[in-house]
């Protein structure tokens, strides 16, 4: 699976705008939410090949939404990167148990995440 389309789900409006940049400049077509409700909406309207995930988030946090669009019948096949300011181990484990396909930290370091999305694809 080739990945050309990124959802990025982040509340806040700077790690949005960077990681947005941040992959449009490698050539990824970004959608973006700015919520982990908006987000379920965006992955089964344009079936993105990847969804970069926020923990931390008002209402439904990045666990849950994860957990929900692993089980779908429309969204599971789409592999979730969770991205977080949660950097326990416990975080990552928990992160993994609701189906994301890894984790990274914030602030986010540009070459592990693109590595990441790389051994996705």
């Amino acid at each position: 699976m080739t990945i050309r389309k990124v959802l990025v789900v982040d509340d806040s409006p700077t790690d949005l705008e960077y990681l947005s940049a941040l992959l449009t400049g490698k050539g990824y077509d970004v959608l973006r939410a700015a919520s982990a409700e908006e987000s379920m909406e965006q992955a089964k309207a344009h079936d993105p090949d990847l969804i970069l995930m926020d923990v931390i988030m008002p209402g439904m946090n990045g666990f849950e939404a994860t957990r929900k669009l692993t089980k779908d019948a429309h969204t599971r096949h789409i592999p979730v990167i969770l991205c977080s300011n949660k950097t326990q181990e416990t975080d990552r484990v928990w992160g993994l148990r609701q189906g994301a396909r890894d984790y990274v930290t914030k602030p986010i370091d540009e070459a592990e995440l693109l590595s990441k999305i790389s051994a996705l694809g």
